[in-house]
């Protein structure tokens, strides 16, 4: 007679227990997001208290420690409520009143990462820029402080060097736009000298999780060295990713030097084997990112021209601006958990 596990292993249950696995971590991000915006409300509250008693009654600055002493004696088992913390929402509150687009904003996101947005970036549109894009990433505070460091904002106004409107669908064309990045940071390798290729390749692939982060949302690792075979020839993709929002494979050349022409031809090459021996019928088009050390824009204008194959050529920097000890990680569900903890003392 077998075995109940081995009924249910030979069952559909592995399946099922990975759609009950992704409910529950998505009942957890719920939960969390729920409670992260009613923590940022009672800040937001407590910090407008405190100005207006300021101004109507005239208090100093001697409240503020008052009030902190007051708060921890009656809530001893909750953090938060520093002397330090409350000044925090009292900034917080004056930073954003005047701006009601932004009040919506940021109770998107941890109390830790609006501290980081409200120190360091003093443009509210470029406030406006690193909330949105630490909701929509679920960037930690490092990433974040890596992300001001580097100037993610300016990647706004870049004009990316690709092909998309010409070879894709307008809808499909507009989402790859925005899934590639004009420049990618690439610190997190700590390379004070330059690599070869394949060199530059294996550092990534040590580091995937930071290299995902960088490449954004909606991108899943498929290999490294990717082969295909043709007639007796094999032929290797430096890195392969599926693109879920895009539904599109993406196939990454790394160049450790200015981009050449001929890049193009055999990123072009390359797509038509994934086309064909690869893509399933459902799936979008290929996609190929070719991220090279320089650019010339005419350059890549007129290697494109004529490819029908969609081709996007980005750069790379190592502005070794933070730490060597920084790092960029995709958030999971408990560091997500952990941006609830309040700022202390």
């Amino acid at each position: 007679m077998i075995d109940d596990n081995v009924k249910i292993l030979k069952s559909d249950y592995l399946p099922f227990l990975e759609e009950i696995k992704s409910k529950i971590k998505s009942a957890r991000i719920q939960a969390f997001r729920k409670a992260n915006k009613e923590l940022i409300l009672l800040y937001w509250d407590i910090g407008e208290r405190i100005v207006e008693k300021q101004e109507q009654l005239g208090w100093g600055r001697g409240i503020v420690e008052k009030l902190s002493n007051d708060l921890k004696k009656e809530f001893p088992t909750q953090t938060g409520y520093s002397a330090q913390n409350l000044w925090y929402m009292r900034q917080f509150y004056l930073t954003y009143k005047d701006f009601p687009n932004l009040q919506q904003l940021v109770g998107e996101i941890p109390w830790g990462q609006n501290l980081v947005i409200m120190s360091r970036v003093k443009d509210y549109k470029e406030k406006e820029f690193y909330i949105r894009k630490t909701s929509e990433y679920g960037w930690t505070r490092n990433v974040l402080i890596h992300q001001i460091e580097a100037g993610a904002h300016l990647e706004i106004d870049a004009k990316k060097m690709h092909n998309f409107p010409q070879v894709l669908p307008e809808h499909l064309a507009e989402q790859a736009d925005k899934a590639l990045k004009d420049s990618y940071i690439l610190d997190f390798l700590n390379i004070s000298k330059p690599l070869q290729e394949r060199k530059l390749e294996n550092k990534l692939i040590v580091r995937l999780k930071e290299f995902i982060a960088e490449l954004g949302l909606g991108f899943c690792f498929i290999g490294s060295q990717y082969k295909i075979k043709l007639n007796d020839k094999e032929y290797f993709i430096d890195l392969l990713f599926f693109h879920r929002k895009l539904r599109s494979l993406v196939a990454i050349e790394l160049k450790v030097g200015a981009f050449k022409p001929e890049y193009a031809g055999k990123m072009n090459f390359y797509l038509n084997l994934l086309d064909d021996f690869v893509r399933m019928p459902d799936e979008n088009p290929s996609i190929g990112i070719i991220i090279c050390k320089d650019r010339n824009r005419f350059d890549v204008e007129y290697a494109l021209k004529r490819i029908n194959a969609p081709i996007g050529v980005s750069g790379y920097k190592m502005t070794q601006k933070l730490p060597p000890n920084l790092q960029k990680e995709l958030p999971t569900v408990e560091e997500l958990m952990e941006g609830l903890k309040d700022i202390d003392e």
